[in-house]
C-alpha cells in the first residue's frame, strides 16, 4: 500500500520538533487519561500551515476538541467541535459550538454556541442530515462538570451521563432547545456514554430507507468498565429516538458506521487490539456480527471517522484516523470492495494528530477535520480539502 505525504508540511514540522526535543522525537499521547493536566498552557508554537478553524487559547476558551462535520442539503459545510473553557479534559466547563462555511471550507463564519449549560459538559456532537427535508439532527451529551468520568462509572457521581436531541431547520444557523432522549437510548446500568463523536447517516437502501442512525458506545457501570459500541436511531424524522443494536462482545467504544450499496451496516470501532474492529447489520443496526479486527486499519487506541460515498463507479469507503500506534500520521484510506481491504491511503498529516471527521465536498473533492498540533495532537482543529485522485 502506498502512503502519500499531503504537502510535506507535516514530515517538516516533525523534523523541526526533533530537532529540538533531546533524544530525538517522542511517541505522542495514546489514552484520554493522558490529556494535558487542568494546569497545562496551551501550546503557544502552531505552524503556519496547519489550517486551523479552532486554535487553542484563543476565542475565550483554552482547548478545542472532538470534531464533527457535515454537509448540509444547500451546500454549507458546518464543523462542530466542543469548546473546553478552562482546561483540555473531557470534563469541567464544556461548550458545544460549530463554525459554517459556504465555500467549501475555504472561509468560515465566526463561532457559534449551539449548547451551553454554565460550568456542566455539553458535547459529543453527531450530526446527521435529512436529506428529504434538509433538517439538521445533532446528538449530544450532557454531565455535571463536577463528575468525572471514574465516578460516573462507578456510580457514585452526583448525576450521571445524560443524551440530549437537537435540530436546525435554516442551514444551521438556529438549533432548537436541546431535548433530553436519555431514557429511550440509555440503560440505567450504564454509567458513561458518547454519542459519535463523528457524523451519523441516513440509510438510503432496502426496508429502513430514511432511518436516522447514529453510532455511540457506553460503559457499564462498576469494576470491570465493559465498554460496547451500539447505534441509536430514529424513523420519524428525529421525532422519538430509539436503542438499536449492541455489539455482541465488550472492549470497543467509539464507533463510526456507513452503509453498504446492498443496505447493510458497517460499525467501525475504536479498541485497545492496535486494530480498529469491526461488525455488520443486515437489519437496519438492530443486530450486529461478532466482530474481527482489520488488520489493515492500525490504531492508537483513538476515535475514527468511516464514510461512504456512491461514486459513478460504485460505492467507495473512505476512513480517516491516526495510521499508527500513537497519535500521529493523520491518514485518509480508501475500500472499493466494501472495507474488505484499503490499499490506497493519502497521509494527511504526520505529526501529532488525533480525533478527525469527514464529508464529501463534490465528486471530486473530500473535506477532512482533524486535530493537530506540532507538540500534541490538542493545540487545534484543522480543515482540509482533498482531491480525491491524491488517494492512490
Amino acid at each position: 500500500m502506498a502512503i502519500l505525504t499531503g504537502t510535506g508540511r507535516g514530515i517538516m514540522v516533525m523534523l523541526s520538533f526533533c530537532l529540538l526535543t533531546v533524544g530525538g522525537c517522542q511517541p505522542s499521547i495514546g489514552e484520554e487519561a493522558e490529556l494535558a493536566s487542568p494546569d497545562t498552557p496551551p501550546a503557544v508554537v502552531r505552524p503556519e500551515s496547519l489550517p486551523y478553524i479552532y486554535s487553542s487559547g484563543t476565542e475565550g476558551y483554552h482547548c478545542f476538541r472532538i470534531p464533527a462535520l457535515v454537509k448540509t442539503k444547500d451546500g454549507t459545510i458546518l464543523a462542530f467541535a466542543e469548546a473546553r473553557k478552562n482546561n483540555c479534559s473531557d470534563e469541567e466547563n464544556i461548550d458545544l459550538v460549530v463554525k459554517r462555511s459556504k465555500d467549501d471550507g475555504k472561509t468560515w463564519s465566526p463561532m457559534e454556541i449551539v449548547w451551553s449549560d454554565g460550568e456542566n459538559t455539553c458535547g459529543n456532537p453527531s450530526p446527521v442530515v435529512d436529506l428529504a427535508t434538509g433538517t439538521i439532527h445533532l446528538l449530544m451529551t450532557w454531565n455535571l462538570g463536577e463528575d468525572d468520568i471514574g465516578e460516573i462509572n462507578k456510580g457514585i457521581s452526583k448525576d450521571t451521563r445524560r443524551v440530549f436531541y437537537t435540530a436546525s431547520t435554516d442551514d444551521g444557523e438556529t438549533w432548537a432547545e436541546p431535548k433530553e432522549i436519555t431514557e429511550s437510548v440509555k440503560k440505567p446500568e450504564w454509567g458513561w456514554y458518547a454519542t459519535g463523536p463523528v457524523h451519523g447517516i441516513q440509510l438510503q437502501h432496502g426496508p429502513y430507507k430514511g432511518r436516522l442512525v447514529i453510532p455511540c458506545d457506553y460503559i457499564e457501570i462498576g469494576p470491570d468498565r465493559e465498554g460496547y459500541s451500539h447505534v441509536i436511531w430514529s424513523d420519524d424524522e428525529g421525532a422519538t429516538w430509539h436503542l438499536g443494536g449492541i455489539t455482541p462482545q465488550p472492549g470497543v467504544n467509539e464507533s463510526t458506521v456507513a452503509e453498504l450499496p446492498d443496505g447493510q451496516l458497517m460499525l467501525n470501532m475504536r479498541s485497545h487490539e492496535g486494530v480498529r474492529m469491526v461488525a455488520i447489520s443486515e437489519d437496519g443496526g438492530a443486530t450486529w456480527t461478532h466482530m474481527r479486527g482489520d488488520q489493515s486499519l492500525v490504531e492508537p487506541t483513538c476515535q475514527g471517522s468511516l464514510l461512504s460515498h456512491a461514486s459513478a463507479t460504485g460505492t467507495v469507503l473512505f476512513f480517516s484516523n491516526p495510521a499508527s500506534q500513537t497519535r500521529d500520521h493523520m491518514t485518509i484510506k480508501k475500500s472499493t470492495d466494501h472495507g474488505q481491504t484499503w490499499p490506497q491511503a493519502y497521509e494527511v498529516y504526520a505529526g501529532p494528530s488525533a480525533y478527525s471527521d469527514l464529508v464529501m465536498l463534490s465528486e471530486e473533492t473530500l473535506g477532512i477535520l482533524y486535530e493537530a498540533g506540532v507538540e500534541k495532537p490538542y493545540e487545534g482543529i484543522a480543515f482540509e480539502a482533498i482531491a480525491l485522485d491524491s488517494i492512490l
